[in-house]
């Protein structure tokens, strides 16, 4: 599908999904949906977890301070917002902010898992331990693993630490940075390697990422 084509697939997956999740408890108390935004074409796909209290005000993903700080960290790799796709697990915020239950991730998996269909990112970030846990397993540290990225079915996945985690520990900071910084050297692995297998390509991505 070309750029037209996938923002009209995910603008009907958006009114099909609200409308099969529209009984369910996080919807039943949150203002309005959060699909997700950005270019439906893009190469890198950021994924929370779930909308917090602005974004459930406005109907969009990462807007308050830790999207402001998602935006720098975006543009320190020479992109803007518009260039990326935002989206998290769960689309609607869950009550006090609290994580989503096992149950309201599962609800929600069908709609994340066509929007990655519908775009076909290069490259997914994952930010948080939530969505690591959701395309990695849930048995993986964050800590051990951020800013390496693998490779799960067929997808290439590189989790790090979510932006809020950076606004209450000050440490966090220069670690996202970082991170970010391999973005683009990844990207240019990923475009390198589409011509081998994908377990030659995880080996050669993940051993040159080691080196960045």
């Amino acid at each position: 599908m070309n750029r037209e084509e996938k923002q009209l697939a995910l603008e009907e997956l958006n009114r099909r999904e609200e409308e099969r999740v529209k009984n369910g408890p996080l919807a039943q108390s949150a203002t309005q949906a959060v699909p997700g935004e950005g270019n439906p074409d893009a190469d890198i796909l950021f994924i929370g977890e779930g909308p917090g209290k602005k974004e459930d005000e406005l109907g969009r993903p990462f807007v308050g301070a830790a999207g402001k700080f998602l935006n720098e960290l975006i543009e320190s790799i020479g992109l803007q917002r518009e260039d990326v796709f935002i989206a998290n697990i769960v689309k609607h915020r869950p009550p006090g902010n609290r994580d989503p239950l096992p149950d309201e991730v599962e609800l929600y998996k069908p709609w994340l898992e066509e929007q990655i269909n519908i775009i076909e990112p290069k490259l997914i970030i994952t930010l948080g331990r939530h969505s690591m846990g959701w395309l990695l397993g849930p048995n993986l540290s964050i800590t051990a693993i951020h800013g390496q990225p693998k490779r799960r079915n067929g997808k290439v996945v590189m989790p790090m630490y979510h932006p809020a985690a950076a606004l209450y520990r000050g440490d966090l900071r220069p670690v996202l940075k970082a991170d970010f910084a391999k973005i683009p050297k990844v990207i240019e692995l990923i475009d390198k390697d589409q011509g081998v297998t994908a377990a030659e390509q995880e080996e050669e991505i993940e051993k040159q990422a080691a080196l960045l």
